[in-house]
């Protein structure tokens, strides 16, 4: 059989240096959004030449990295039953993502640093949306408050997300701890008057 042409060969070998490239920032950033590219190229066991080759900036590449988590989170939010009571569906999202919803906080974090807000605002719709709907059906099934806009319990959500992540990279919340922690958090928050918050 004819080996393949070189081109194919090159191209093939360039997805495969992106790939771990990416990788690595997704891993690196979980725990330190400040990682250099140096300390990416290090980790995907790449030169800087090769690094820059493909992404031209710090900024793309955390850009490809939030993309990419966040296309994983969405695979995940697919397979995560979202049905029926809204509060026990935000306990089993919530208990099944964290730590997608961590890295995605990290990279996040070292994103707001580089990348236009509008940008970041447009990567993240997606995702804020379907919490959003969430939250929406909760206050229609009586289960989420209703004193306070939906708009602003996604951002407390968000926040308290990003926070949780925020304490586990500062080492003062254990990883194991976090689902639960932030699980009871966010449901606590979210619980309409006189109800009782579920544990997911």
């Amino acid at each position: 059989m004819a080996a393949p042409p070189a081109r194919s060969r090159r191209r093939v070998d360039a997805e495969r240096s992106i790939a771990r490239i990416v990788s690595a920032a997704r891993e690196l950033m979980r725990s330190d959004p400040h990682a250099t590219t140096d300390d990416i190229a290090r980790a995907a066991g790449v030169g800087r030449m090769t690094l820059y080759g493909h992404f031209r900036t710090r900024a793309d590449l955390i850009e490809a990295a939030l993309v990419e988590a966040l296309r994983d989170g969405d695979e995940l939010l697919a397979s995560v039953d979202l049905a029926g009571d809204a509060r026990e569906a935000m306990g089993r999202l919530l208990a099944s993502s964290w730590e997608l919803v961590a890295e995605s906080a990290a990279l996040l974090a070292a994103a707001e640093g580089v990348l236009p807000a509008g940008r970041i605002r447009d990567l993240h719709a997606e995702p804020a949306q379907r919490m959003a709907e969430l939250i929406h059906r909760g206050q229609d099934q009586g289960v989420f408050r209703t004193d306070l806009p939906a708009t602003w319990l996604v951002s407390l959500t968000h926040y308290i997300l990003h926070g949780a992540a925020n304490e586990v990279r500062q080492g003062r919340l254990a990883r194991d701890d976090a689902a639960d922690t932030v699980t009871k958090s966010i449901q606590s928050a979210l619980a309409a008057w006189g109800g009782s918050p579920a544990s997911g």
